[in-house]
C-alpha cells in the first residue's frame, strides 16, 4: 500500500547563510541528501526535526502535519514521531546493549512495547551484542545498535545524519548491506545525508542535490545522475546508475549478462542467480562513442544509442554527452576536441563503447 507524499517547505536564515528548499518526496524509500560541506544538509534535517525555529515553514511526512506556519501549527521534536542517527552513535557506556535500546524506548513513553525494539534487533542483525558494552563493539556494530535504537520507537520518519562518516571505510562496507536492507524491507520514509557518492549509488531511491542552501537536483536518482546540470557535482564519479536483471551466466568464461531496458551488459560474474535484481554504475570516464559500429575490438558491451544532448564538464577541455540507449541514459567522458571531431550533436545514432560495469552493493 503506497503512503502519502511528504512535503518540506523551508526558510531558515543565518546571519551568513540561508537554506531555502520546497521538496515533495516519495512517502517511502531513501530520499538521499548530497551535497559539499556547508551546504545546508545538516541544516535540512535539523529543521525537519523541529530543531531550529522556523517562522515560515511546512513539515508534512507521509500526509502528517509537523509544522504548518499559516495554520499555527508546531509539533515539538518529542512530539514529532521520528528516529534520529547522528554521526557518532553516542551509546551509554555503563549500559549494554540491550540497556542502550530499553533507554531510549522509556524516553519514547514506549518501554512496554517490546514488539518494535524486537523487529529493530532482528533487522539490524545485532541479537548477538545484546550484551556487550559499547567498548566492545566495533565502529559499523555501534551505529547499527543506534539505527536499531532509533527504529525501536517505531518512528513515521528516520533521519541519519553521515551514519558513516566516523568510521573507517571497511567498517563503511560493513554496514552499507544493512542500510540496503532497510531500504528495502521498511515502509518508512528516510531522509540520509552523505557527501559520498558511493553511499549516494547503493542507498538511493530519490536523490536531492544541495548548494549553498538551494536545491540544484531533485528526483529519481538514476535521473539526476544521468543530467547534465548534475553530474558536475559528482566530479569523476559521474556516470549512469541502471536497474538490470541477471539474465545468464557464462560459467565458461565467469561472466554474467544483466539486462537492462537500454540493451545487455556483461559484468564479472559474482555468483548472482538468473532472475536477481541489481544496481548497475557506469562511469561516464568508461563510455566511449563511435560514429560507426566497431568490429575487432576487445571491448565487449557495444550498445547502440541516440545522442540526446552534448554539454560541458568540469574542465573545458572535456564534454559530457547524454546517450539515449532504448529506455535507459549513459553518459560518456569525452574532450571536447573529440566531440568536435565526430560532429556528435542530437538525435545523431551512435555506438557506445561500454569499458567497465560496476555491480552496485
Amino acid at each position: 500500500m503506497s503512503r502519502p507524499d511528504s512535503h518540506i517547505r523551508l526558510c531558515l536564515r543565518r546571519a551568513d547563510f540561508s537554506l531555502e528548499v520546497d521538496l515533495r518526496l516519495p512517502g517511502t524509500g531513501i530520499t538521499v541528501v548530497f551535497g559539499p560541506s556547508g551546504c545546508g544538509k545538516t541544516s535540512l534535517l535539523r529543521c525537519v526535526a523541529g530543531l531550529e525555529p522556523l517562522p515560515d515553514a511546512r513539515v508534512s511526512i507521509a500526509g502528517e502535519t509537523w509544522h504548518d506556519a499559516a495554520a499555527g501549527i508546531c509539533l515539538p521534536t518529542w512530539r514529532r514521531p521520528l528516529g534520529y542517527v547522528f554521526q557518532e552513535a553516542s551509546l551509554f557506556e555503563h549500559l549494554d546493549v540491550r540497556g542502550n535500546l530499553q533507554f531510549g524506548l522509556k524516553r519514547s513513553g514506549l518501554a512496554r512495547d517490546a514488539a518494535g525494539l524486537d523487529a529493530a534487533i532482528e533487522l539490524l542483525g545485532i541479537g548477538a551484542l545484546l550484551r556487550r558494552r559499547p567498548d566492545q563493539l566495533s565502529g559499523g556494530e555501534r551505529q547499527r545498535v543506534a539505527i536499531a535504537r532509533a527504529l525501536a520507537t517505531q518512528p513515521k520518519l528516520l533521519l541519519l545524519d553521515e551514519p558513516l562518516a566516523a568510521i573507517d571505510h571497511a567498517r563503511r562496507q560493513e554496514i552499507l548491506p544493512w542500510l540496503e536492507r532497510l531500504r528495502d524491507e521498511l515502509q518508512m520514509p528516510m531522509l540520509y545525508v552523505t557527501h559520498a557518492s558511493d553511499e549516494v549509488v547503493r542507498l538511493a531511491d530519490t536523490l536531492v542535490v544541495l548548494e549553498a542552501g538551494r536545491v540544484r537536483a531533485c528526483g529519481p536518482v538514476g535521473t539526476v545522475l544521468a543530467g547534465l546540470d548534475g553530474p558536475v557535482v559528482m566530479g569523476e564519479d559521474a556516470g549512469a546508475l541502471l536497474e538490470a536483471v541477471v539474465q545468464e551466466r557464462d560459467l565458461r568464461w565467469q561472466l554474467a549478462s544483466l539486462a537492462f531496458p537500454g540493451g545487455t551488459l556483461w559484468v564479472r560474474d559474482t555468483g548472482l542467480q538468473p532472475g536477481r535484481r541489481v544496481r548497475v554504475r557506469v562511469l561516464a570516464r568508461d563510455v566511449s562513442i563511435a560514429t560507426e559500429k566497431p568490429s575487432h575490438t576487445s571491448i565487449q558491451n557495444l550498445l547502440p544509442c541516440v545522442v540526446q544532448a552534448v554539454g560541458p564538464d568540469t574542465y573545458p577541455s572535456q564534454a559530457l554527452v547524454r546517450l539515449q540507449c532504448g529506455d535507459a541514459v549513459l553518459l560518456a567522458r569525452l574532450t571536447a576536441r573529440a566531440v568536435d571531431a565526430l560532429s556528435l550533436a542530437p538525435g545523431q545514432q551512435v555506438w557506445a563503447q561500454v569499458k567497465s560495469v560496476a555491480l552496485v552493493g
